[in-house]
C-alpha cells in the first residue's frame, strides 16, 4: 500500500519520471553569462514540458547541488535564487518547485551519487527517466551514465538541456546517444502515452 499521508496529491507510481537538474540555480559564478543566455529558453521549453508530463500523471523531481551547504534545504535554495537578485532569478521563476513536485539534493555531480533518488525512483516504480537541465556535459552526462547503469531508458530532449556552450553541449549529446543509448529527440516530440506504455 503506498503512503496514506499523500492523499493521492502526488503521483505514487509511474513508469516515467521526469528530472530537473540543478534548474534552482543562482548562476552566480565566474563565466556563467553565456549559460545565462541559454538557460531562459531552455527554461521555458521544461516548463511547458513540465506541464504536460503533470497532465499526464508524470512525476516530476528536482535534483539540485547543495553548493557545499551541508545544512541547506531545497526551500532556502529556491528562497535565494528568487529573491536575493541573483542572476539565476528569471530561471528559477519560470521552474519554481510546485507543492507537490518532489526533490532530492545531490552533494556531488551525479543525481545518484548519496542521494535518496535510487530509492524513491524504485517507490515510483520508474523505468524511463526524462532528464533536463544543467549542465549537460556534467551533472547531466553523469546523472545519465549512473542510470544506464542502472538500467533505465533514457529520454534526455536535446532543447532541454546546456551547458556552457553549445559545442560542449553536442559532444556531451553524442556520448549520451552513442555509449548510453539515450533518445535524445526534442521536447515537442515527447509523447507521454507512448513514453509510459515503455
Amino acid at each position: 500500500m503506498k503512503n496514506s499521508d499523500l492523499h493521492g496529491n502526488v503521483p505514487e507510481t509511474s513508469r516515467v519520471a521526469l528530472l530537473l537538474i540543478d534548474v534552482i540555480n543562482d548562476l552566480e559564478f565566474e563565466g556563467s553569462e553565456p549559460l545565462v543566455a541559454q538557460a531562459l529558453p531552455m527554461a521555458k521549453r521544461i516548463a511547458r514540458l513540465k506541464s504536460r508530463a503533470k497532465q499526464a500523471g508524470v512525476p516530476v523531481i528536482y535534483v539540485n547541488d547543495n553548493f557545499g551547504r551541508w545544512q541547506s534545504n531545497f526551500s532556502s535554495v529556491v528562497k535565494h535564487c528568487l529573491e536575493d537578485g541573483v542572476r539565476g532569478a528569471e530561471l528559477a521563476r519560470i521552474l519554481r518547485p510546485d507543492e507537490d513536485d518532489y526533490f532530492v539534493l545531490k552533494p556531488k555531480h551525479s543525481a545518484f551519487y548519496e542521494t535518496t533518488l535510487d530509492l524513491l525512483l524504485r517507490y515510483l516504480g520508474a523505468k524511463t527517466l526524462i532528464f533536463t537541465g544543467i549542465a549537460g556535459n556534467i551533472c547531466i552526462l553523469f546523472s545519465a551514465n549512473d542510470a544506464y547503469m542502472r538500467d533505465f531508458n533514457l529520454l534526455i530532449p536535446s532543447d532541454c538541456v546546456v551547458s556552457n556552450t553549445p559545442e560542449e553541449n553536442e559532444h556531451a549529446f553524442e556520448q549520451m546517444r552513442s555509449v548510453l543509448k539515450a533518445d535524445t529527440r526534442r521536447s515537442d516530440a515527447i509523447d507521454f502515452s507512448e513514453t509510459l506504455r515503455r
